[in-house]
């Protein structure tokens, strides 16, 4: 990358008193320029499993990603492997898919029409071509031939068992991701220890990492791992590496193994739909990740009811008339020319200018300031006229605790998404834009919400917001320094669907 800048993020790993090395450009760091060098010093905490990827423009999605994985001191470690899973375009590269999402793409002619998901959400335009694990993938033709290019292969002795560490490495499709005859054992999600949970399937999004076991207790052979899209009315989107037991009989190269079908006397146990449920005709049900359960008890922040709990509603999502960019409550990010975290004296514009407001869409360096030690409930919504999408959220500088998801209304037969949830009022005057949403039951705040999960709830740092619903998150104000919060689909991100959270300000720590 001789003529571009870099910089480069450690996805999960909160930079507690390093918050100028969290990779941020413009945020927190000048990003580094064509020839020079920049040396990223931090204590790697926790352990778990994390990634690295670029964090300037749309270079993630050419494939500046990497495995970080911090390995306790303490555990005796099973034999495990990394499981990177991501879809790859070979034609076009970051720029040209940023202004192809912006402007449409084409192809021989044709403007490329956005594909759906199984609830009836759309997907940016990021043409499908391969999808990779490990950066290894086939490009299929729509006859279902192959350019039979080499897989990643995992190999496996049976009797034992190991712990695959599944990382979320792509730019836009969440995957549903299983190993033939073999159920998974989730017990981690986003570097944190969850209670030991079996599924058939995992669905992954951009940026989110899953643990899982797998015992080979089956026969000898070789067997398929695959990683789907939840796309419809599409062929061969998917993604493919193979199961190899040490020592199996040679029976060709090709696993013969099957994916299990579904059925009303063997339903499939689904974690992390993007939505509540399947359609009927799946026979699948979903494991949402508030069914997970923290193995490691910690005080939930807030979970006194002396303390005071702080409700911030932000809006993930595309409002707009003549002009619809990705924002946070009709704010589209734009990076100041400075690094806000060292050079704050020098940043100007304003999101609280006449352009910006509840019935109305601008562009700036939309910020929000928490007070140290505060507790923090925050509703990640992606309602209103902007919806359509669904929006994983990620944090930066914090893994915050997972206490209620929202559901819109879905049709019980097609599991087609339909009106927003009643939960919250959007606000506005002349839309609905929902830039300033509160409870629709006003006497609904902190811990009066009903449906929290104060018991153990799964702590995460990058979480799938449904169309039409809301996830309730809670941190506490704990790490000074500015932390990026944003959607982790790269063209969302690229086109403003971000905000940065100014924490503890007069506790920043002096830049080295």
């Amino acid at each position: 990358m001789s003529s571009e800048a870099a910089s480069i993020h450690w996805h999960g790993l909160h930079q507690i008193g390093t918050p100028w090395m969290d990779g941020v450009a413009f945020v927190t760091q000048c990003p580094i320029q064509p020839l020079q060098t920049f040396t990223y010093r931090f204590r790697a905490s926790p352990s778990g499993t994390f990634w690295y990827h670029s964090h300037i423009g749309s270079q993630l999605s050419m494939g500046v990603v990497g495995a970080f994985i911090v390995h306790s001191q303490r555990d005796t470690p099973l034999p495990e492997h990394i499981l990177m899973v991501q879809e790859w375009n070979h034609d076009s590269d970051a720029n040209l898919i940023m202004a192809q999402m912006m402007f449409g793409g084409y192809q021989d002619r044709e403007k490329i029409k956005p594909t759906k998901s199984i609830e009836g959400t759309s997907f940016s335009l990021f043409p499908f071509h391969s999808g990779l694990i490990n950066g290894r993938g086939r490009f299929f033709n729509d006859d279902g031939t192959h350019t039979d290019t080499p897989l990643t292969t995992y190999s496996v002795t049976r009797g034992q068992t190991y712990r695959f560490r599944m990382i979320g490495s792509g730019s836009l499709y969440p995957f549903r991701v299983s190993i033939d005859d073999h159920p998974l054992t989730v017990i981690a999600t986003d570097g944190l220890d969850v209670v030991p949970t079996v599924v058939d399937a995992i669905i992954i999004n951009p940026g989110e990492r899953y643990d899982f076991l797998i015992t080979a207790n089956n026969a000898p052979g070789r067997y398929w791992v695959r990683a789907q899209t939840l796309e419809v009315n599409v062929l061969y989107h998917i993604a493919e590496a193979v199961l190899d037991y040490t020592g199996a009989p040679w029976s060709g190269w090709e696993p013969a193994s099957q994916g299990k079908v579904c059925t009303s006397q063997d339903r499939c146990r689904v974690l992390n739909c993007p939505f509540l449920h399947y359609p009927v005709n799946y026979f699948s049900d979903c494991i949402k990740i508030t069914d997970l359960k923290s193995k490691v008890k910690y005080e939930v922040p807030g979970d006194d009811p002396n303390e005071e709990v702080k409700d911030i509603f932000l809006n993930f999502a595309f409002p707009g008339t003549t002009w619809t960019p990705g924002s946070v409550n009709g704010r589209a990010y734009r990076h100041p020319p400075v690094s806000s975290l060292t050079q704050p004296k020098e940043i100007t514009g304003s999101c609280d200018s006449g352009f910006c407001g509840e019935d109305k869409i601008c562009a700036c360096p939309y910020t929000i300031t928490l007070e140290h030690n505060m507790v923090y409930q925050m509703v990640l919504m992606n309602m209103g006229q902007g919806r359509g999408w669904a929006h994983p959220i990620h944090m930066h500088g914090h893994s915050y605790t997972v206490v209620k998801i929202g559901y819109p209304y879905y049709d019980p037969l097609t599991a087609q998404v339909g009106a927003d949830s009643t939960d919250i009022n959007c606000g506005g005057k002349t839309t609905n834009f929902c830039n300033a949403a509160t409870w629709t039951n006003t006497s609904w705040r902190g811990n009066s919400v009903p449906g929290l999960t104060l018991n153990s709830p799964p702590r995460k740092d990058t979480i799938m917001v449904p169309s039409g619903g809301y996830v309730v998150i809670r941190i506490r104000a704990d790490n000074p320094g500015v932390w990026l919060m944003h959607c982790h689909i790269e063209l969302h991100s690229a086109d403003g669907m971000a905000l940065v959270l100014n924490e503890s300000y007069s506790r920043h720590p002096a830049p080295p």
